[in-house]
């Protein structure tokens, strides 16, 4: 059975998927989608890809799935992921869900508003950021890396204990996307940068080749080199 799997590697979780099927070993069709082409707001897509005209998607043989995380979960019962990603143990797996289910309205909620309202909204329509909401969901945004390093690594290697995890994945892509902002969540955040380093270290060459694009823009737009 054919896997395709359409991504934009500027979406974070198109990179977390990115990533997890790479590190598989799970073979899939690539199938790159250009967000900035608007390529996701065709009725072709719409019509042949996602009704909800989003990225990433799976079709797997004719089955098409949206949402990353609803993804994780049928890859692991349909493929052979490994078992650190995504444990078949009830518990184990259960603090992988734990924290993919609180970083939606935390860390990727706050982080993907930050890059789009500092970074994203003003390059496409040209116009000036919302200055209030910038420092709303900077706020936010701090406050979650902040539990990042409080409540979910304290004295761990990897969010779910001793091996990497879906939920490190998931997690260090969403702390990468606001570097195209200007803000760089490492600095000052010895613990943070050390688990990402980790995360890299796990997943390469992938985690390298999801992130070329963002060290790219990050490059252009700030003039910053690669922390990677």
């Amino acid at each position: 059975m054919v896997l395709k799997l359409y991504y934009d590697l500027m979406s974070q979780p198109s990179r977390a998927m990115f990533i997890l099927l790479n590190k598989s070993d799970i073979q899939f069709v690539q199938c790159p989608v250009a967000l900035h082409k608007g390529e996701h707001l065709t009725e072709k897509y719409k019509n042949d890809v996602s009704r909800f005209r989003k990225v990433p998607v799976i079709d797997h043989d004719g089955y098409k799935l949206t949402e990353s995380i609803a993804m994780l979960r049928y890859l692991a019962r349909e493929k052979e992921l490994p078992d650190n990603f995504y444990p078949n143990d009830s518990k184990k797996q259960a603090r992988v869900d734990e924290f993919l289910e609180w970083q939606h309205n935390n860390l990727r909620l706050a982080c993907s508003m930050y890059f789009q309202l500092k970074f994203l909204i003003p390059k496409m329509t040209g116009n000036e950021s919302d200055e209030d909401m910038v420092i709303l969901f900077e706020s936010r945004m701090l406050d979650a890396l902040e539990q990042m390093e409080s409540l979910w690594l304290q004295e761990k290697d990897f969010i779910n204990g001793e091996q990497i995890s879906a939920a490190d994945i998931w997690a260090a892509c969403e702390i990468e996307q606001p570097r195209m902002a200007g803000y760089e969540p490492r600095e000052g955040r010895p613990k943070l940068k050390a688990w990402l380093d980790r995360v890299r270290d796990a997943t390469n060459p992938y985690y390298d080749q999801a992130h070329v694009i963002l060290n790219k823009v990050v490059k252009k737009a700030h003039g910053i080199q690669s922390n990677l």
